[in-house]
C-alpha cells in the first residue's frame, strides 16, 4: 500500500509541474525575447519600428523604382536595370564600364547621413556605391564622387591585382584606401555595406565591421588625391561636395541590391 501511495503522490507532482511549465493549448502570447528578435530582424525592404523612431528612410520598397533615376537624366533607365523578387538588379551587359542602363542616383541630395545597403555580385563582377556626388552635365558620376567599391574578390577580375595593397577590392575607397579587415564574402553571397558621413568624416563598414575611416578636405586628403589618378580626369576632385547624391554603378556586371535605407545625422 505504501508503494501505491508514493506512486500516487509522484503522479500528482508530475501533473502539477506539467501544467505550470507548458503553455495552454492555443496560447500564442509571445515572450519578450521573441518580441525583441522579431523587431530587430526586419523583413527585407522594410523598416522596424525602432528604425522608424530613429528617422530612417526606406530608399527602395522592393516593388518600384520610386525615388531613383539615371544620373544626368530625368527618368529611370528603360534598360539595364529591373526589379526582381524584391531586389534592384543591374544587368550584365558585357560592356564593362560603358554599362547598359547607366548609373542611377536617389533623387535627393544628403549632407550628414548613415547609409545602409545589402549587395550581391555575380562571379567576376564589379560595381560601386557613390556618395556626395555632384551632377555635372556630360560627365560620369565617378568624375566628382568618392566610391565604395563592390567586387568579387575571389575571381580573376583585374581590380583584384591592380591598385595598391587591395585598394580596388570590395569595401575599399576605390583606388585610394583598402579596407581593414577585408571581410567581403564571395560571388552570389549577400554583403552589407554602410557609409557614414558627418562633416567631412567618412567611415565605411562591411558586414557589421568598421573597415576604414578618412577625412575630407584635410591636408592628408588633398595630398592623397594629388598622388592618385583622379586629378588626371578632374583637377578639382579633392574638393568633394558637402552635399550630394548617392548612386549605384552600372559597370556592366550583374549586381543585386536590397534593404537600401538612410538616416540623416
Amino acid at each position: 500500500m505504501k508503494q501505491l501511495f508514493y506512486l500516487f503522490i509522484s503522479l500528482l507532482f508530475l501533473g502539477a509541474a506539467a501544467c505550470t511549465s507548458s503553455p495552454k493549448t492555443g496560447d500564442t502570447k509571445k515572450t519578450d525575447t521573441e518580441k525583441v528578435k522579431e523587431e530587430t530582424v526586419a523583413v527585407p525592404n522594410t523598416l522596424t519600428e525602432q528604425e522608424k523612431k530613429e528617422g530612417w528612410i526606406l530608399m527602395f520598397d522592393g516593388k518600384t523604382t520610386n525615388g531613383w533615376r539615371e544620373y544626368d537624366a530625368t527618368a529611370f533607365p528603360d534598360t539595364g536595370w529591373h526589379i526582381e523578387d524584391g531586389m534592384l538588379v543591374c544587368e550584365n551587359s558585357g560592356k564593362g564600364e560603358a554599362g547598359f542602363g547607366g548609373d542611377i542616383i536617389y533623387d535627393r541630395p544628403f549632407t550628414n547621413f548613415h547609409f545602409k545597403v545589402d549587395w550581391m555580385i555575380e562571379q567576376g563582377g564589379n560595381s560601386g556605391i557613390f556618395f556626395l556626388a555632384r551632377e555635372i552635365p556630360g560627365k560620369k558620376i565617378w568624375y566628382s564622387a568618392p566610391e565604395y567599391q563592390i567586387l568579387d574578390n575571389f575571381s580573376n577580375h583585374i581590380d583584384n591585382t591592380l591598385g595598391v595593397n587591395g585598394n580596388r577590392r570590395a569595401g575599399s575607397l576605390y583606388d585610394l584606401i583598402p579596407p581593414n579587415p577585408q571581410n567581403a564574402r564571395g560571388a552570389m553571397e549577400w554583403n552589407s555595406a554602410e557609409i557614414i558621413s558627418y562633416e567631412g568624416t567618412i567611415a565605411f563598414k562591411m558586414n557589421g565591421e568598421t573597415t576604414l575611416e578618412f577625412h575630407l578636405w584635410t591636408d592628408e586628403w588633398n595630398e592623397m588625391i594629388a598622388n592618385s589618378k583622379f586629378p588626371k580626369f578632374n583637377p578639382d576632385f579633392a574638393n568633394v561636395a558637402k552635399t550630394g547624391y548617392i548612386g549605384l554603378q552600372d559597370h556592366g556586371h550583374a549586381v543585386w541590391f536590397r534593404n537600401i535605407k538612410i538616416r540623416e545625422l
